[in-house]
C-alpha cells in the first residue's frame, strides 16, 4: 500500500466526529506529532503520528 504524504494546510477527514459534529481537520504542524485544528469549533489537538494514520480517512482536494 502507498503511503500518502501530508503536509501542512491539508485538511483531512477522519473516521469519527469530533463531539462538535465535524470529520474535518487542517493539519497545522507535521513532526512526530501532528497539531490538527477542527474546521467545526477551532480545537487543537496534538496527536502521535502513528495515531493520526489510523484515524485518517482521506485527505481531501481544494478547487
Amino acid at each position: 500500500m502507498e503511503e500518502i504524504a501530508y503536509g501542512e494546510g491539508d485538511k483531512v477527514q477522519v473516521k469519527k466526529p469530533h463531539p462538535c459534529g465535524s470529520k474535518v481537520w487542517e493539519i497545522i504542524r507535521w513532526g512526530a506529532d501532528v497539531r490538527l485544528k477542527c474546521q467545526g469549533c477551532g480545537r487543537e489537538v496534538l496527536v502521535p503520528r502513528e495515531k493520526f494514520r489510523k484515524m485518517v480517512r482521506s485527505r481531501l482536494r481544494e478547487n
